[in-house]
């Protein structure tokens, strides 16, 4: 695990009182081998085979775009909310239904915890530490997950695109899309915010560099920048290092960032 110098004398943290957890969801919590709350229903035989088709083209065309760290920001962020919006027309256009988002994210062969992210979340409930789960996903999809595993609890927090169903049929989104380069633009609703009000330390949960966005340093007196790497992002590990205040690396779990970041058990 790579720590930072400057960032060891304040390990672990002893006020808990004082602290919340921001994270991303899809390869922060869920493992590296997990499908992507967008990519869930990639293989499923529940769905069309011309969804199927048609999503995976998408995906080859847009998650390159994604993870191109070179390309003008502005031409980014418009093929991002480009491709969410998209997506979200195949599941209208071949009526994929409630039930099959449902029946999806309780599946473990598609989506399972990163080791010791269900004992984490469970800690933070323990200690009543707020976790908002901040994510460019499928906020139906991440809270079926959370309640399957019996994680959502009353300190969890998703803002994440929520499908609207109709009839059981998808039928578009809820209020703004939420992608990977929009993330600092969210604003928390006011009882989340209330939650948050006398807390000024924040753990940043992440698996990419966009995910920084996620957390403003200048509005508190606290950030622990730390980011899980990924097959996909192994050839930039030097760039997040200089990003990140921790990285877990391969081999490295939710039980080791444990025990680094707090004293208690």
């Amino acid at each position: 695990m790579f720590i930072k110098d400057n960032i060891k004398s304040s390990l672990p943290i002893k006020d808990l009182s004082n602290i919340y957890v921001v994270a991303d969801f899809d390869r922060t919590i869920t493992n590296d081998s997990s499908e992507t709350s967008w990519s869930i229903l990639a293989d499923s035989p529940y769905v069309p085979k011309e969804y199927i088709e048609d999503r995976k083209k998408l995906y080859s065309f847009y998650r390159p775009i994604e993870l191109d760290e070179n390309m003008e920001i502005n031409l980014k962020t418009f093929l991002m909310k480009k491709w969410f919006l998209e997506h979200i027309e195949l599941f209208i256009k071949y009526k994929i239904s409630e039930d099959i988002f449902n029946n999806a994210a309780k599946d473990s062969k598609i989506m399972e915890f990163r080791p010791g992210a269900k004992e984490f979340i469970a800690f933070l409930h323990k200690n009543n530490i707020p976790l908002i789960i901040i994510s460019a996903g499928i906020g139906n999809f991440i809270e079926t997950f959370l309640e399957a595993n019996d994680c959502y609890f009353d300190n969890v927090h998703v803002i994440s695109n929520k499908i609207i169903f109709k009839d059981n049929i998808a039928s578009g989104v809820e209020e703004n899309i939420i992608h990977s380069l929009n993330k600092n633009e969210i604003s928390l609703p006011k009882n989340i915010q209330e939650k948050l009000k006398d807390r000024n330390q924040v753990i940043l949960l992440g698996d990419q560099i966009s995910d920084l966005k996620m957390v403003d340093k200048s509005k508190h007196d606290k950030v622990y920048a730390i980011c899980f790497s990924t097959s996909e992002g192994k050839d930039n590990i030097e760039k997040i290092k200089s990003k990140f205040d921790i990285v877990c690396e391969f081999g490295d779990d939710y039980y080791n960032l444990k025990n680094i970041l707090f004293c208690k058990n």
